[in-house]
């Protein structure tokens, strides 16, 4: 006799798979790009990943402390004749929004698109040095 091990953690991870499917269908309506934001010294860099996205097609604004990242990444033109055998890559409209510190200088935001990543260099205020006020006597 052979004993079978019940594991009943496989048939959950066969559905959060199986959902994970539905949701990448859903997807192509609306995405979101991966982010990184690194501090620096003087400034904060974040980087989106954004291939196939058209840089006239990004834009970028900074609102009340809060920077959003928006475009869109069109889908490509098939032919009649192409058949569709699997669509993985999402397409459509994204939007990213990050709340920023208030030490931020928005008036020096800067970005750039190379090779699919978008890189937005946020530049830090320079810092306020105390300073001691004497009191003069009259």
């Amino acid at each position: 006799m052979r004993i079978a091990r019940f594991e009943p953690w496989s048939y959950i991870d066969l559905l959060n798979r199986d959902l994970g499917r539905a949701a990448a269908e859903d997807s192509a309506r609306a995405w979101s790009p991966a982010v990184d934001i690194l501090e620096e010294k003087d400034s904060f860099l974040l980087r989106a990943d954004l291939p196939g996205v058209n840089p006239t097609d990004i834009d970028i604004s900074m609102d009340g402390g809060v920077l959003t990242v928006s475009g869109v990444r069109l889908a490509e033109e098939r032919g009649e004749d192409t058949a569709v055998q699997r669509v993985e890559r999402s397409t459509g409209k994204f939007s990213r929004r990050f709340t920023l510190p208030e030490t931020v200088d928005a008036d020096g935001i800067t970005a750039k698109h190379s090779n699919g990543i978008l890189e937005v260099i946020i530049p830090k205020q320079p810092e306020m040095k105390a300073r001691k006020v004497t009191v003069e006597a009259t």
